[in-house]
């Protein structure tokens, strides 16, 4: 079990900040606009309200960089998908994500949050893929396992496998910010890499 001791926002990038060199690990986080980001960095820095969760989807336009415990860095990337943004603006966004995937030398992971209710989207598919063009292979989390019965979830899990047509080995681990379920398995497969 991780002691958080600290947990705090430090940096934050927009389109043209250049990005931060640091030489702890980073881990970092992309799904959709209202996939429960902010929900699920806050559940795992075990704070109510870092990072900040909106009511407008769409609303993170900045790739934050949170410091835990001097150990590791959470990433936090601009949410996708977000119909009432220009396509000027989600361009800008994703030559922001491909930026920082592409320059940073410590990042470990990107963790892919996808809503475990519903059929991966276009956009969870191109994303998915996307990340491993880039060279990393992503540990998919399926949020607001809450809001299921316990009779579906493997359904829904199989769905979301194939949907982005993940291998058999590829991680995908329920999640839900309301009961904490997932949590300890994120946080297990962070401090084993870190070993």
């Amino acid at each position: 079990m991780v002691i958080i001791k600290k947990a705090e926002l430090e940096t934050v990038c927009g389109i043209t900040s250049k990005l931060p060199e640091h030489i702890l690990p980073e881990y970092a986080f992309a799904g959709k606009s209202n996939v429960g980001k902010s929900s699920l960095i806050n559940a795992l820095m075990n704070r109510k309200s870092l990072a900040r969760t909106s009511s407008q989807p769409g609303k993170t336009q900045t790739i934050n960089f949170y410091n835990i415990n001097d150990q590791l860095y959470f990433v936090d990337l601009p949410g996708y998908g977000y119909a009432k943004v220009s396509l000027e603006a989600k361009a800008k966004w994703g030559k922001m994500i491909e930026r920082y995937l592409k320059k940073s030398s410590v990042l470990k992971r990107v963790f892919l949050l996808v809503d475990i209710r519903h059929e991966p989207s276009e956009n969870d598919k191109t994303m998915y893929d996307w990340i491993i063009y880039q060279g990393y292979q992503p540990v998919v989390i399926a949020t607001k396992l809450d809001k299921l019965k316990r009779s579906q979830v493997a359904r829904q899990v199989k769905i979301l496998r194939e949907g982005l047509g993940m291998a058999k080995e590829d991680v995908l681990i329920p999640f839900s910010a309301e009961t904490k379920q997932g949590r300890e398995e994120i946080w297990k497969l962070m401090e084993e890499e870190n070993k």
